[in-house]
């Protein structure tokens, strides 16, 4: 099982990221200002429940690699931390993008919805971040590295879906306060930015 500290580290990291700046929480919104609450809860939804199929990858993945080479999993976990470090550097220099493209015309729910996990699931970005961003959380020494990886992609979805439905009830309010706040986007992208390079460095440190 995931220690308790584990587990509150990670849905801490997970939260700063989740409200970072994105294609996905953007599109959320826009939905949610062009068509309402229903239609930005629906997309919320969808990016949320994708994240189970990139969860289940890399629990099949990643287990497999346990069970066949502990040194093998150690430089996935290294690389992982890399990769983190590097996406930090990214995010501290880049600006966010916050203007909200319309919204290519009114959809149903239905449609939104189902658009919404396949966007998430088509998207390979996401799944190399799930790839480099669970193993750092994994205790390999506790066993159960499949129940720990589901318990940490649960509350990955959980965390998500209320991160995007406030988003999607807000949408309006968000939009507006974006506008007028230029630097926001900025400061809450430097903000994860440094959390991922500092969750990096943890790993890397010598008494882990």
């Amino acid at each position: 099982m995931v220690s308790l500290s584990q587990l509150v580290l990670f849905a801490f990291t997970s939260t700063v990221l989740i409200f970072t700046p994105g294609p996905d929480i953007i599109y959320v919104m826009t939905r949610g200002v062009a068509q309402g609450r229903k239609a930005g809860l629906a997309a919320a939804a969808g990016f949320a429940l994708g994240n189970f199929a990139h969860t289940f990858f890399a629990i099949v993945g990643l287990s497999a690699l346990v069970t066949s080479s502990a040194t093998a999993f150690a430089c996935v976990k290294y690389a992982g931390a890399a990769y983190l470090m590097y996406i930090g550097f990214k995010m501290l220099r880049s600006k966010a993008s916050l203007v909200q493209h319309g919204a290519a015309g009114e959809l149903s729910c239905w449609v939104i919805f189902r658009q919404s996990i396949l966007a998430n699931i088509m998207n390979p970005k996401v799944a190399l971040f799930f790839l480099a961003f669970f193993p750092q959380f994994v205790d390999r020494a506790r066993g159960g590295v499949p129940m720990q990886m589901l318990i940490l992609g649960s509350t990955f979805v959980v965390l998500t879906m209320l991160g995007f439905g406030v988003v999607a009830l807000l949408s309006g309010e968000i939009g507006r306060w974006l506008n007028r706040s230029a630097g926001a986007g900025n400061r809450i992208g430097q903000g994860a930015g440094c959390i991922l390079i500092a969750l990096g460095l943890r790993l890397a440190w010598p008494e882990r």
